[in-house]
């Protein structure tokens, strides 16, 4: 890890990323990618020792609420955060100051700060986010291997609708010829009907490929699935979208399961759920942007 002080901590569309890197070892991260511009080595993360202060300091000069969104980019529970906590830090000053909440992660360590969470939700919403892309417990730890195992985060979905937390699934990224079955698709959506998500995001069955993630990703392809890169290559060339020859039907189960369990499926329609703010008191809703 190295520190940095930081010049600002929300983006315009107030998003929000503690660290930057990852020590997760997803062999399909797209946040590797040389268009980051990341300077350091991606396992090396990035602390921004203030940026507690600056979320303090700019959540005060908020003329409105709004929904504050963290996790896209850096998991905000990777192995760091038991240590440097600069996540709970930020959940201190979300709920201190009635802010809403969307966070993304893949990891179980979220269940620490439960309490923050439940009281985020309380005064306004808090969405909580979970990836989940593989069924098989052996299969996820190959391609996510240092975090927790796909049953673990389905166990922390159930949690949170115990605790009355709204909570999204991201069936992203599926790899083609590796869990682009019919029945990982299924196994992932029992997991959704069981936890009873709110909303289910899914751009479509495959993955993006760029400068700097592919050459990870090739890499753990000759490691774990020989022979397969060639294949993807043969296939996809240097293609930035790499689409599952199952795209079609996996979509269409998709679909299908979550309008007959009322999930919310519609990309568009799932992020507008969670922009929006809602201030439990006054019964008010605020767009995301503002």
């Amino acid at each position: 890890m190295h520190n940095v002080i930081a010049k600002g901590i929300l983006s315009s569309n107030n998003g929000m990323n503690i660290y930057r890197g990852c020590t997760h070892g997803c062999i399909y991260c797209d946040s590797r990618s040389i268009c980051y511009g990341m300077n350091h080595i991606f396992e090396d993360i990035e602390v921004k020792v203030n940026g507690p202060q600056l979320l303090e300091d700019t959540l005060k000069r908020k003329r409105k609420k709004c929904i504050i969104v963290t996790g896209a980019m850096s998991d905000p529970y990777i192995h760091l955060e038991e240590k440097v906590q600069n996540t709970r830090k930020a959940l201190e000053i979300i709920e201190r100051y009635g802010f809403g909440l969307a966070i993304q992660t893949k990891s179980n360590r979220i269940l620490r700060d439960l309490d923050l969470l439940r009281s985020i939700n309380n005064k306004a919403k808090c969405v909580v986010q979970m990836t989940l892309t593989t069924y098989d417990e052996e299969l996820c730890k190959i391609i996510e291997p240092n975090v927790s195992t796909t049953k673990e985060r389905f166990e922390v979905l159930k949690i949170m609708n115990d605790n009355g937390i709204p909570t999204v699934v991201w069936i992203s990224p599926i790899l083609p010829y590796i869990n682009d079955t019919e029945e990982n698709i299924r196994g992932i959506l029992d997991y959704c009907i069981k936890a009873k998500v709110k909303g289910i995001i899914v751009f479509g069955i495959g993955l993006t490929l760029r400068d700097g993630n592919r050459e990870y990703y090739y890499r753990n392809l000759d490691k774990y699935f020989k022979g397969l890169k060639e294949r993807y290559i043969r296939q996809y060339g240097k293609n930035y979208e790499v689409v599952s020859e199952n795209h079609e039907n996996l979509m269409k189960i998709i679909k299908e399961t979550c309008e007959k369990n009322n999930i919310i499926y519609g990309i568009e329609d799932v992020f507008k759920y969670m922009k929006t703010f809602e201030e439990k008191n006054n019964e008010v809703q605020i767009s995301f942007d503002i």
